[in-house]
Protein backbone atom coordinates (compact mmCIF):
# COMPACT_ATOMS: atom_id res chain seq x y z
CA UNK A 1 0.00 0.00 0.00
CA UNK A 2 1.36 3.17 -1.55
CA UNK A 3 1.30 6.57 1.95
CA UNK A 4 2.82 9.52 0.38
CA UNK A 5 2.31 12.93 -0.33
CA UNK A 6 -0.32 13.12 -3.21
CA UNK A 7 1.65 16.37 -4.36
CA UNK A 8 5.06 13.98 -4.71
CA UNK A 9 3.24 11.45 -6.53
CA UNK A 10 2.24 14.07 -9.02
CA UNK A 11 5.37 16.38 -9.12
CA UNK A 12 6.72 13.34 -11.79
CA UNK A 13 4.18 14.39 -14.24
CA UNK A 14 3.78 17.83 -13.47
CA UNK A 15 7.30 18.19 -14.06
CA UNK A 16 6.64 16.21 -18.19
CA UNK A 17 3.56 19.14 -18.16
CA UNK A 18 5.82 21.84 -17.79
CA UNK A 19 8.30 20.34 -19.97
CA UNK A 20 5.89 19.75 -22.63
CA UNK A 21 4.41 23.21 -22.48
CA UNK A 22 7.99 25.10 -22.65
CA UNK A 23 8.84 22.48 -25.29
CA UNK A 24 5.68 23.58 -27.74
CA UNK A 25 6.39 27.04 -26.73
CA UNK A 26 9.94 26.64 -28.52
CA UNK A 27 8.69 25.09 -31.28
CA UNK A 28 5.59 27.36 -31.85
CA UNK A 29 3.35 25.44 -32.80
CA UNK A 30 0.35 25.62 -30.26
CA UNK A 31 -3.52 25.97 -30.26
CA UNK A 32 -4.81 28.70 -28.25
CA UNK A 33 -6.75 26.07 -25.79
CA UNK A 34 -4.22 24.17 -25.36
CA UNK A 35 -1.96 27.19 -24.47
CA UNK A 36 -4.77 29.05 -21.78
CA UNK A 37 -5.15 25.02 -20.58
CA UNK A 38 -1.23 24.83 -19.69
CA UNK A 39 -1.74 28.52 -17.98
CA UNK A 40 -5.08 27.28 -16.18
CA UNK A 41 -3.15 24.01 -14.63
CA UNK A 42 0.52 24.78 -14.38
CA UNK A 43 2.36 27.06 -11.71
CA UNK A 44 3.38 29.97 -12.67
CA UNK A 45 6.84 30.20 -11.45
CA UNK A 46 7.97 26.56 -12.04
CA UNK A 47 7.08 27.18 -15.81
CA UNK A 48 9.44 30.11 -15.81
CA UNK A 49 12.68 28.75 -14.25
CA UNK A 50 12.38 26.01 -16.56
CA UNK A 51 12.02 28.63 -19.20
CA UNK A 52 14.74 30.20 -18.46
CA UNK A 53 17.26 27.06 -18.06
CA UNK A 54 15.56 25.62 -21.41
CA UNK A 55 16.38 28.86 -23.14
CA UNK A 56 19.86 29.04 -21.99
CA UNK A 57 20.76 25.47 -22.74
CA UNK A 58 19.43 26.19 -26.10
CA UNK A 59 21.52 29.35 -26.91
CA UNK A 60 24.22 27.24 -25.42
CA UNK A 61 23.88 24.45 -27.73
CA UNK A 62 23.54 26.61 -31.29
CA UNK A 63 27.09 28.21 -29.54
CA UNK A 64 28.65 25.08 -29.38
CA UNK A 65 27.61 24.02 -32.70
CA UNK A 66 28.76 27.00 -34.66
CA UNK A 67 32.17 26.56 -32.50
CA UNK A 68 32.45 23.06 -33.77
CA UNK A 69 31.98 24.28 -37.07
CA UNK A 70 33.98 27.11 -37.30
CA UNK A 71 36.95 24.96 -36.15
CA UNK A 72 35.99 21.66 -38.44
CA UNK A 73 36.02 24.69 -41.46
CA UNK A 74 39.54 26.11 -39.88
CA UNK A 75 41.12 22.98 -39.29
Amino acid sequence: MKTGNPQEAARGPLVLQILQAIFWSFFGVRKRVDLQADFARLPVVPVIVAGVIAAALLVGGVLLAVRLVLAQATA
